[in-house]
């Protein structure tokens, strides 16, 4: 494991997973409907909510594919949402390329085996302390928060800090995130 700090920085944008990295991992499978069920960390929502007010751009990248991932994410949270991503290196790649990023000034966070291509690739790897061990092996910084709970946050507070933009100006907040849920028309917490 490198001087992870002296990458903070130089990152421009986050990409995380979901499962395991936005959630404990636990999925809940409804009966009725077979609808899947997270639960999201609301620290993690609001660092995430920091880090685009504060002009970084932010995407999802999952092997899942869920209406829920979508919501909870799209507009908010993330620039952009990319479901059912089974290879994610050239998804990661792509999203760098669209954003006109190189992918040492992506942050990314990922916990199991289909992450460690995009960890191996990334400007700065991270997971979550619940990872398991060969993706720990392969990141920058191991979260001293397991996932779903503050890792996500763990790490844009980091980032944030290190380049002086960890402030929250509540008037501000307020302002863009009406002007977000106006022009989406949506009301997520």
């Amino acid at each position: 494991m490198s001087n992870y700090k002296v990458k903070l920085e130089n990152i421009k944008a986050f990409a995380f997973d979901v499962d395991g990295v936005l959630t404990d991992g636990s999925i809940i499978c409804l009966p009725e409907t077979g609808d899947l069920v997270r639960t999201f960390n609301s620290k993690d929502g609001l660092g995430m909510r920091m880090a685009y007010m504060s002009g970084f751009r932010l995407g999802i990248i999952t092997g899942g594919a869920s209406e829920s991932i979508r919501k909870r994410f799209e507009y908010v949270l993330a620039h952009e949402v990319i479901m059912n991503a089974q290879d994610k290196l050239p998804v990661f790649l792509d999203f760098c390329k669209r954003n006109n990023f190189k992918p040492e000034e992506v942050a990314y966070m990922g916990d199991d085996l289909p992450d460690i291509p995009v960890l191996q690739h990334c400007g700065l790897a991270v997971c979550p302390s619940d990872a398991v061990t060969e993706v720990k092996s392969v990141c920058d910084y191991i979260s001293l928060y397991p996932g779903g709970r503050g890792a996500v946050r763990d790490l844009i507070e980091q980032v944030l800090r290190a380049q002086g933009k960890w402030t929250l100006d509540a008037a501000a907040y307020q302002t863009w995130r009406h002007a977000i849920e106006s022009m989406y028309k949506i009301n997520n917490t």
